[in-house]
């Protein structure tokens, strides 16, 4: 008697999949991110289409919703920013040196995932204020924090670390070492090597949390109120001006509003995310040449 096989019958030119087929996995796809995402976002759309030209243009351009967009895009640009350069310098931390303490530390950095961002938002406004623990002695150096567009950067800050961190440390624990080592032999210098090796390496994961990053700084709310002071003209964000659209029934004005952010924020990741695979792209031909 021939021994029974366990594995499952071979098709010639199709692999196994565990997985029903492509038109189911395709279908469910399709319906769960349009009942998350697709039937949502087109909601806002149909709610703007409602209003003339000229309802919507005025809604979207007047001076307070400007000057909040000017804020919440370029608080986001610029917490990102420095979110990319010091949450590479931790993840470069956490990978590449041990020290006592390092599990506490690499814990740390997923806090503001956990954390309420009311309570963050509090924390921070406790922290900066002109009586804080901080403000007390930034204060008398002219450095007022709390209560201002820096106090927005701040809390932006705060609650986009862990993107990038969490992005770079994968890329860097499965970096070949022993390219840095080949390029040491060779008389590279430290900053060659970082310049020519390892930066290369971690661009793209880079760029993926300088976009994650970004797009949870474009749309953040609860940490934000509590340190902005919500000062029109000043200290005012885009969303906290959604709420209040919404507060004052204007769901229209809201939506139109949102629409805005929403072509904008898909703007910069497009944008983003072309400059990622160009990135990869480039590294890739290196890497075959």
């Amino acid at each position: 008697m021939p021994p029974v096989s366990l594995s499952p019958p071979a098709v010639r030119g199709a692999p196994f999949r565990v997985m029903p087929g492509f038109g189911l996995s395709l279908g469910f796809t399709v319906f769960y991110l349009s009942l998350i995402v697709l039937i949502p976002l087109s909601a806002v759309f149909f709610k703007t289409f409602t209003m003339t030209w000229e309802a919507f243009w005025h809604a979207v351009t007047s001076e307070r919703v400007v000057a909040s967009y000017k804020l919440s895009f370029g608080a986001s640009l610029i917490a990102a920013g420095i979110n990319v350069i010091f949450g590479g310098i931790v993840a470069w931390v956490l990978v590449r040196y041990k020290f006592p303490g390092k599990r506490f530390v690499d814990a740390l950095v997923d806090l503001p995932f956990a954390l309420p961002t009311a309570v963050a938002g509090i924390t921070l406004t406790a922290l900066y204020s002109q009586n804080g623990w901080i403000g007390r002695y930034l204060e008398p150096l002219g450095l007022k924090i709390a209560f201002t567009p820096l106090g927005v950067v701040v809390a932006l800050t705060f609650i986009g670390l862990p993107f990038v961190v969490r992005t770079v440390q994968p890329v860097l624990e499965e970096a070949e070492r022993e390219l840095e080592e080949a390029a040491a032999s060779l008389g590279a210098s430290s900053w060659q090597i970082f310049a020519r090796v390892v930066f290369p390496t971690i661009m793209p994961a880079l760029l993926t949390g300088f976009a994650l990053a970004f797009a949870r700084a474009t749309g953040e709310y609860g940490s934000v109120i509590f340190i902005a002071g919500n000062m029109p003209m000043v200290s005012e964000i885009t969303p906290l001006f959604i709420i209040t659209k919404l507060e004052q029934y204007d769901y229209a004005g809201a939506t139109a509003i949102a629409v805005v952010m929403l072509l904008a924020s898909f703007a910069m990741l497009l944008m983003i995310n072309l400059l990622q695979a160009w990135t990869r792209s480039r590294s890739g031909g290196g890497r075959n040449k």
